[in-house]
């Protein structure tokens, strides 16, 4: 059974382009829109799943939780994570690292590691550089990405940026402006993606696929991570507005997440909302030492849809600031992302076409930015 290849014969650069565009925006545009007159949106729930048994050796506890994981993709798209391993000295540590970046460097080291001048949108992101869905943004952000040097595992040594090529594209504040930040980004992500990995094959157990079978496509797999800063707003917010509303500053618009899952990390301060199947929007809680994880574009693409990839968006109406750390776990970025044949009945034909992973994920962060134009090409 394949599902991925590194031949780029296979999907062609305006297949992908085509999908990261109009298709993933079409899709977008229907959630945002579309009304289930049957749901009751007041039941809906985000479970919590407690991942203890996960790393038990009993392969009957190891499915225990993974059938739990299909329930949570195949209704909310969402669901927390308890018993994940990951100690809380180094949850706080990165917290507190966004919030160092955020108000302990200066503007002037920040530019010098400004987006714009970075093709695959990594560095700084001020407030309002990216729009999604019409909103207007209010954040401030640090992005990483995959390098061999982050992963426990040391990689294998064919890891490829978003666009194919091999240079380092990472760039990092200095340790004389920022002292033990990478550090403490490097014990995160190593941590984080260890957890995605093992995440992965609850997810093919979840498929009724062999445990490892996605392990080939995770060897030097794509994992954007954010450091997130949202500012209390100016005035007060109402406690709810329609989906369709555009003019209230807001910190992230609604959109969905464009690779496997998501694996969130945030303070105490609410603020992600996830858009209910009746048009409503559920706050999501904070539970102490969780993770918020949800289903992204590539696993709905792969199930053809059983598995849904949820829009959300992030609202701080709190008078407190939020800070969060979203990881999204990727595949390798040379994979092809197609319809798994087990998740089609018969007689049903898939509905998205085939994408290469690293181009599908470029094309949707190029769309975010003003015009469209892309990181790296000027836009604002």
């Amino acid at each position: 059974m394949e599902i991925a290849s590194s031949d780029k014969s296979i999907v062609p650069d305006a297949t992908t382009f085509e999908e990261a565009r109009k298709s993933a925006a079409a899709y977008l545009q229907s959630r945002l829109s579309a009304k289930d007159k049957h749901a009751n949106d007041d039941e809906f729930r985000i479970p919590i799943i407690d991942l203890t048994p996960s790393f038990s050796t009993s392969l009957t506890d190891r499915q225990h939780v993974a059938d739990q994981i299909r329930e949570a993709c195949t209704t909310s798209g969402f669901f927390y994570i308890t018993g994940h391993g990951i100690p809380e000295s180094t949850r706080e540590g990165i917290l507190h690292q966004a919030k160092r970046f955020a108000h302990n460097l200066p503007l002037e080291k920040k530019q010098d590691l400004h987006v714009k001048n970075n093709k695959f949108g990594l560095g700084w992101e001020p407030s309002e550089y990216t729009s999604i869905a019409g909103d207007k943004e209010s954040k401030d952000v640090f992005n990483f990405a995959y390098e061999e040097a982050l992963d426990r595992s040391g990689g294998d040594g064919l890891y490829r940026n978003l666009d194919g090529s091999k240079s380092k594209a990472n760039r990092w504040p200095s340790e004389i402006d920022l002292p033990g930040f990478y550090e403490s980004v490097r014990e995160y992500y190593g941590a984080i993606l260890d957890l995605s990995r093992h995440i992965f094959r609850l997810f093919a157990l979840s498929l009724s696929l062999p445990e490892d079978y996605f392990d080939p496509l995770t060897t030097h797999p794509g994992g954007i991570a954010r450091l997130l800063y949202y500012p209390p707003p100016t005035h007060p917010l109402p406690t709810s507005r329609s989906p369709s509303e555009t003019t209230l500053p807001i910190g992230l618009g609604a959109h969905s997440d464009y690779e496997c899952f998501t694996l969130l990390l945030t303070s105490t301060t609410p603020g992600l909302e996830i858009l209910k199947p009746g048009g409503t929007w559920h706050i999501a809680s904070h539970i102490p030492g969780s993770f918020i994880v949800n289903v992204a574009d590539f696993l709905m693409r792969w199930t053809n849809g059983l598995y849904k990839s949820t829009v959300h968006r992030v609202v701080n109406r709190s008078s407190e600031a939020r800070y969060s750390v979203p990881f999204f776990f990727s595949v390798n970025y040379d994979a092809v992302v197609e319809t798994l044949p087990g998740c089609l009945k018969e007689g049903e034909v898939s509905r998205w076409k085939p994408i290469r992973a690293g181009e599908y994920i470029l094309e949707r962060l190029n769309a975010t930015t003003e015009g469209g134009l892309g990181y790296g090409a000027g836009g604002g």
